[in-house]
């Protein structure tokens, strides 16, 4: 009898060893591209987007959520957790023929996912560098890529164009990868490329592997180009908002299609989708809006750096909840790294914290400041306001708690509504062209219209020297000239690695 009773047990330990094991979720995250504040359904724009409008009311949507002012820093936070300081990338985008990259001593989160068992596929943009072939998607722990490298496109020809040699005519080359391989793909429009290979990607998927899906979808970066057929039923718009309507209801329609495709797969109740804008939208000539934020891409005001996001899947036990608890895109890395069940220990330090309480169980954030930048490389502007503590000066933003900081040049501070709008767009009173100080209370004025800076100096000192702590923990900025060798006429038309 005790010999049946040792066999029972050895017999359910081996069984629940094989089959109690929770299920590690798969990851879905969509990043769009140049998407503005106020084009999404659910922020009232008159732009339509059914799925991404249901998918947020079926999970937690971030509304005091940031990312950066452009495209490289806010992927360069997203992949390695680490804040722009701490890599070398505070200054702009990666160019073409910049030989720069996100430095290879940082593993991506990527990285880390393949380590937890995870097969993980990149669909879409890249613009983390790849002048040597180390720095392409396939060697920071992606098992596949397809997509292009650079930074915008045209969305059929898959040319883009870039400076080889300062003072000469931009070089133009294809851009387009299949794996390290180059790949001359049909003029098929660039989502429905991007949402053809996702959806093949999970048709093909083994389902005892937990899957990460990184689909970083060209849309709605400029050229402003959609099929036709996109343009239906949007005559009460005109211009450019009107393709980048297009584009939104393109990117809608897809995105709707990719989560059936999980849902067929068998996928879809283990799955964790998060979307997310990589930067404020691009107004006027971009067709963006991010009214009523103040700015637009490329600036610290919050129409450059406060993002549409969410999340939703049944593993967050929550749905139908609006969060206004402060995070940034950093907080994934550590976030979806500990849910995965892998490891942190042979990271760098952090800027990026989980926030996976805060997601699932509504508690408060774990973080209450954000770094937004400091970019020692764009020019000084004014005179410096205090001579103990941060330069006012050099372009830079912090958020302590309700509090933002601003010094520098902080790029256009207008106020841009969307067309047939009926309201005026209002350039920003930034005071002096010198100005380069400004503190505002975003819990009380989340849309920048009053610097207390003058009102609050000891709030205003308090922050600076916040800035000046954390720019003493800065690595020196890379940012090098474009090389000549980078021509795509050297690889017969097409934009790769040139370096060996």
């Amino acid at each position: 009898m005790a010999y049946v009773i040792h066999a029972l047990i050895i017999y359910i330990v081996f069984f629940c060893s094989v089959f109690c094991k929770k299920q590690k979720p798969n990851i879905l995250f969509i990043l769009a591209d140049d998407y503005g504040y106020n084009d999404i359904g659910y922020h009232g724009s008159n732009i339509r987007t059914p799925n991404l409008n249901r998918l947020a009311d079926g999970g937690v949507v971030l509304e005091n959520y940031y990312v950066q002012p452009l495209s490289t820093p806010t992927r360069s936070q997203l992949l390695s957790g680490r804040y722009q300081i701490h890599t070398g990338l505070q200054h702009g985008d990666i160019k073409n023929a910049q030989p720069n990259g996100l430095p290879l001593n940082i593993p991506t989160l990527a990285n880390k996912l393949q380590d937890a068992g995870y097969s993980t596929h990149a669909v879409g943009k890249w613009h983390l560098g790849f002048y040597r072939k180390e720095f392409l998607p396939l060697n920071r722990g992606f098992d596949t890529h397809y997509g292009f490298l650079t930074g915008s496109e045209d969305h059929y020809s898959h040319r883009s164009c870039g400076m080889v040699l300062k003072g000469k005519p931009d070089e133009c080359g294809t851009d387009f990868r299949d794996g390290f391989d180059p790949f001359n793909t049909s003029r098929t429009y660039s989502t429905e490329l991007y949402r053809d290979r996702a959806m093949d990607i999970v048709s093909k998927h083994d389902p005892t592997k937990p899957l990460f899906m990184y689909l970083a979808l060209q849309a709605m970066h400029t050229p402003l180009q959609v099929p036709k057929e996109y343009l239906e039923n949007l005559a009460y718009l005109y211009g450019p908002r009107k393709i980048y309507a297009g584009m939104v209801i393109a990117m809608d329609q897809a995105i709707g299609k990719i989560v059936s495709a999980f849902q067929d797969k068998g996928l879809w109740n283990n799955t964790l989708l998060i979307f997310s804008t990589d930067n404020g939208g691009l107004v006027k000539q971009g067709g963006g809006s991010n009214w009523p934020l103040r700015g637009f891409k490329g600036s610290l005001w919050e129409g450059g750096i406060r993002g549409v996001a969410f999340v939703h899947g049944d593993i967050l036990g929550r749905r139908q909840v609006v969060s206004n608890d402060l995070m940034h895109v950093s907080d994934w890395y550590p976030t979806l790294v500990n849910l995965a069940g892998g490891s942190l220990n042979d990271t760098l330090p952090l800027d990026g914290v989980d926030q996976w309480k805060m997601l699932s169980e509504g508690s408060a954030s774990a973080r209450d400041t954000i770094l937004h930048n400091i970019d020692p490389v764009t020019a000084p502007i004014g005179e410096r306001v205090y001579k103990d503590t941060f330069d006012t000066r050099v372009r830079a933003a912090l958020r302590w708690k309700q509090w933002k900081v601003i010094t520098g040049n902080p790029g256009n501070g207008s106020w841009v509504p969307g067309e047939c709008s009926g309201l005026e767009a209002k350039r920003g009173s930034g005071g002096e062209p010198t100005q380069n100080l400004w503190l505002f209370d975003l819990s009380r004025d989340p849309n920048e219209m009053d610097d207390l800076s003058n009102v609050y100096p000891d709030i205003s000192r308090k922050l600076l020297g916040m800035l000046e702590e954390a720019n003493r923990t800065a690595v020196p900025c890379r940012y090098p000239d474009p090389d000549p060798a980078a021509n795509p006429l050297n690889f017969q038309g097409f934009w790769g690695p040139w370096v060996s």
